[in-house]
């Protein structure tokens, strides 16, 4: 029994990877090549090219990709180089604080940014208070230079993940390789481009992955800046006429397979093994004090940057708790209210709800499958394991707008899947997103508590007579709890706030999630922008606990679990 226990968990999780991952994809990938007749056609992806419409959104979304992971990387390498290799003043805060843009969702963010930098927003209020501009001709800031703006919320938001993979990579590399380059002359410029960077370029590579994906397919941020001529809200537009118009397939067929193209190339210029020197370091770096003004500059650069990051998070708090906000700098009275109104609002009410019950699912399927391949993988050598462990993490290297588009095809009614919808609630499906989505972060965290915990403690057992089962359940888990309890946070954090399946796959007030909850309030007359920000700060507050409580538990492994 014990022998098939490893090939019964991997036929377990193929099956279910199969059914709620890779056949979203086909399907989706099938509506885009099948015709009305039932005949393969390349007929609408070849469309998509002629269509300038539609060439124009897949620029726009690759522009979006590019300028946010050169921004993230260009804020995230400054900060990961000097974190390495100095101790400065508040040092231990300011490295800590680093995940603080990680607790709002960018398009959450987005709101208060428009508050900031609108017509009527702060700035152009001080500059007109300066005498810098005319009160007659505002400048619109961001109508006049969208993309620029949402590249500066997903850059703002995502650089962390480049952050805690870099600070990984560099803690791996062998000191004495840079000071032999320093003894024989090498200036420090010299010893980051010859030697420090091509070792961390594969950590790198993974960070700047996630955030390309991840830009690429962002729907919020375009969504509540208005900006239309983009792919993912081309996609999300589609959606209304689904039933009859292949084209939404077409762009999500598109949008995939660029994304693996691009991947495939990275990985072969940026992701390849290190070089032979760049395994884990035969010694631990000694970090340098610096002078005073040095040391307080340093201080002075994460300050700067985590305070450039926090913006979003004031503007929304900002909003949340004005009373009136037009036309001044800061809001004219402040008040609580909002927070009140919205905690009982008839949508936030249902929608708390809805996600909490979606969420706690999700994470459920998410532990019991993630220690399940994380034990097939650490404990076993079961052949195939290395697929099951790159099927687990898939989910980061995929799309997020084209898994959710991909769930609600198959679920269609006459669709193989279309029992998954309870009448018209799609709270089964939506759980199935979620955990699929959230599942590498268990994963990781499993795995990474298997690898602490020796397996001698396991094998006594098991020569004691207990089966794999019973020593997994009163041995081995008990013994890495605390990772799982770090990457189960992150899994229902992340769930919580997910945005493109709760914008997509929800269609109804009564099943909407926090995230849809957030969008349509913002959309609403009257105080929906007040009552959307007020709920998006009491969800930056319930993710700032989950996301600071598993840094504390999981440490600088943290960055594992945004690798692919």
């Amino acid at each position: 029994m014990s022998r098939l226990l490893p090939h019964a968990i991997f036929a377990a999780c193929a099956l279910f990877f199969a059914a709620f991952f890779l056949f979203p994809i086909f399907h989706t990938l099938g509506s885009a090549f099948v015709d009305l007749n039932g005949r393969l056609t390349i007929d609408y992806v070849i469309e998509v090219f002629r269509n300038p419409l539609y060439l124009e959104g897949l620029y726009n979304a690759f522009r979006m990709a590019f300028f946010s992971t050169a921004l993230a990387i260009v804020l995230a390498m400054p900060l990961a180089i000097v974190a390495n290799r100095f101790r400065f003043p508040g040092k231990v805060l300011l490295t800590s604080a680093i995940l603080v843009p990680l607790i709002l969702p960018p398009f959450v963010g987005a709101i208060g940014i428009k508050q900031l930098l609108g017509q009527a927003g702060s700035l152009n209020a001080l500059l007109i208070h300066l005498g810098l501009m005319d009160p007659a001709s505002p400048i619109d800031w961001i109508g006049q230079a969208q993309m620029s703006g949402i590249v500066i919320m997903n850059a703002l938001h995502l650089y962390p993940i480049v952050y805690l993979n870099l600070t990984a990579a560099l803690a791996n590399i062998d000191p004495a390789m840079e000071e032999a380059a320093e003894n024989l002359g090498s200036s420090l410029l010299t010893r980051l481009r010859r030697i420090t960077l091509p070792l961390v370029m594969p950590g790198l590579f993974a960070g700047s992955t996630i955030v390309f994906i991840w830009s690429f397919t962002e729907l919020g941020v375009p969504l509540i800046f208005d900006y239309d001529r983009i792919t993912p809200v081309q996609i999300f537009h589609g959606i209304k006429d689904l039933s009859d118009n292949p084209f939404p397939y077409a762009l999500v067929a598109v949008m995939l397979v660029s994304t693996v193209i691009l991947y495939l190339i990275g990985k072969h210029l940026f992701g390849r093994a290190a070089f032979a020197g760049a395994g884990r370091a035969t010694m631990a770096r000694q970090e340098r004090d610096l002078p005073r003004v040095r040391g307080l500059l340093c201080t002075g650069l994460f300050v700067g940057v985590t305070a450039l990051a926090v913006l979003p998070h004031l503007g929304v708090i900002l909003l949340a708790t004005a009373t009136d906000w037009y036309g001044t700098v800061l809001p004219e009275s402040l008040t609580l209210q909002h927070f009140e109104d919205a905690l009982g609002h008839p949508l936030t009410v249902s929608s708390i709800g809805n996600s909490l019950k979606y969420a706690l699912a999700a994470t459920l399927i998410d532990i019991v499958l993630g220690v399940a391949i994380a034990w097939v993988v650490v404990r076993t050598r079961l052949p195939g394991r290395g697929i099951l462990d790159a099927m687990a993490m898939l989910p980061l290297a995929v799309p997020g707008l084209v898994l959710a588009f991909g769930f609600l095809a198959m679920t269609r009614e006459g669709q193989p899947f279309d029992w998954l919808i309870l009448g018209e609630d799609p709270v089964l499906i939506l759980i199935i997103a979620y955990a699929v989505r959230r599942l590498p972060y268990v994963v990781r965290s499993a795995a990474a508590g298997f690898q602490q915990t020796s397996v001698t403690l396991e094998e006594a057992a098991q020569n004691l007579g207990a089966s794999p089962a019973r020593t997994l359940r009163r041995i081995t888990l008990p013994l890495i709890v605390a990772n799982l309890i770090a990457g189960g946070l992150l899994a229902f954090s992340f769930a919580m706030l997910e945005v493109s399946d709760s914008l997509i796959l929800a269609q109804q007030a009564q099943h909407y999630p926090i995230t849809k909850a957030i969008y349509s309030l913002f959309s609403a007359l009257g105080n929906g922008t007040a009552l959307a920000s007020a709920l998006g700060v009491w969800c930056m507050v319930f993710l700032a606990v989950a996301v600071v409580g598993a840094g504390l538990i999981l440490g600088k492994k943290l960055g594992a679990l945004f690798r692919v």
